[in-house]
């Protein structure tokens, strides 16, 4: 069912206006989710005419524009992807690891988004391979599938990893397999310090041979000293990495991931209201416990839009990667020699299902098969009959 208030509301009733008032200071892909995002689920992208094969009740259904910043649209794309994943899950306990820059780094990065996050994942993963890979720890090669966030509930800029990792990795020698304890994966201050030295030495490096570039209030930056003195503070301070406890079982590690891999700066779900005010919507403030951690929020219109784009990633900017036993030039490998050494059966290939799953919603009226009777094309309408209902739902372009 259609929310009350969605995203794409505010970017076609605010968009042009917004694009007037910061024309110069948007990028090209900030522009283009802007588009995508309006011009989702409407005529402007073509769609098609589905049937119902027993009552004969018609609908029309319109493209989605697969943007993944788009809130309407990470459904199917979500669903596929967790299909293939199923194949990778283990028989073992999972763990969730975040690990976050504090506010000083996240400035630098939100001028640098493609270098600063890339190297996020980059020192992250690093950090978590070579603790892992400690004798004094773990001792093992462990696998990790990494998904990026830019934004906190309230939309502000908080960019932080997000890891799923199996509670244990095969030995150095691939005789076996170590499992970690039930509860405890590695130690959360150890990880934060490498994780912040191996991040600081590198943003240096990359501020050394002039790769970082600085604008506005933060241009003093480019002098190396005082982007040392910006620095300063962040060098003895904590670095927050946080192990959550083993998920209850794989179907569990699916169902988060369905949650977090495509998930976007806000849903259409948090919205609350849209009018003169400005747009409403619901937030988690994380220093509250129970149920004031609830809270709603008001933004300007145009604050809202700011908050939204600023969470657009570089254009081909890989958002899930892949490390260790689940990288992917030997993912299929190591999943292999991981199954044998834990004695079990390797899941059925999907590419063995004789027929794809059909996720269009069945008839409204009497619950029978929806089937495509009809398609047409960019701004044209359909030639079917005037009282063919339309629909919200995602469809292929």
């Amino acid at each position: 069912m259609r929310a009350s208030v969605e995203v794409a509301d505010i970017f076609r009733a605010a968009g042009p206006a917004y694009r007037a008032a910061h024309a110069g200071h948007l990028s090209l892909a900030q522009l283009k989710v802007m588009s995508a995002i309006e011009n989702c689920r409407t005529a402007a992208l073509g769609g098609h005419v589905e049937a119902c094969e027993d009552c004969g009740e018609r609908r029309i259904a319109y493209n989605s524009c697969r943007n993944r910043h788009c809130p309407k649209c990470q459904g199917a794309a979500a669903r596929t992807w967790l299909a293939e994943r199923e194949a990778d899950l283990l028989p073992v306990g999972y763990f969730h690891v975040v690990i976050t820059l504090p506010a000083e780094v996240a400035d630098i990065a939100s001028q640098n988004k493609a270098l600063v996050y890339d190297l996020l994942f980059r020192a992250a993963s690093e950090t978590m391979l070579t603790i892992a890979a400690d004798p004094r720890h773990l001792g093992a090669r462990i696998g990790i599938t990494a998904v990026l966030h830019t934004w906190g509930s309230a939309m502000t800029h908080h960019p932080h990893v997000h890891m799923i990792v199996p509670g244990g990795g095969i030995a150095p020698d691939a005789s076996r397999w170590i499992s970690s304890r039930p509860a405890f994966l590695l130690p959360v201050r150890v990880l934060g310090k490498l994780f912040r030295r191996l991040f600081l030495t590198r943003l240096v490096a990359l501020h050394d041979v002039g790769r970082l570039a600085f604008f506005g209030t933060m241009a003093h930056l480019t002098e190396r000293r005082a982007f040392l003195c910006h620095l300063a503070p962040v060098r003895t301070k904590r670095w927050v990495v946080y192990s959550k406890a083993p998920f209850a079982g794989p179907e569990a590690v699916l169902a988060y991931l369905s949650r977090y891999t495509h998930r976007v700066a806000i849903s259409n779900s948090r919205l609350i209201a849209f009018d003169q005010d400005g747009v409403t919507f619901r937030y988690k403030d994380y220093r509250r416990d129970g149920a004031d951690r609830q809270q709603i929020m008001t933004l300007a219109t145009d604050k809202f839009l700011r908050r939204f784009l600023i969470h657009v990633l570089p254009r081909g900017f890989h958002r899930i990667r892949h490390y260790g036993l689940l990288a992917g030039s030997t993912r299929k490998a190591s999943l292999a020699l991981a199954r044998e050494l834990l004695d079990v059966a390797a899941p059925p290939d999907p590419r063995d299902v004789d027929e794809p799953e059909d996720f269009r919603p069945s008839c409204p009226c009497c619950g029978g098969r929806m089937i495509i009777i009809e398609t047409f094309e960019r701004w044209r309408q359909p030639r079917g009959p005037p009282h063919a209902s339309s629909t919200n739902r995602e469809t292929t372009p």
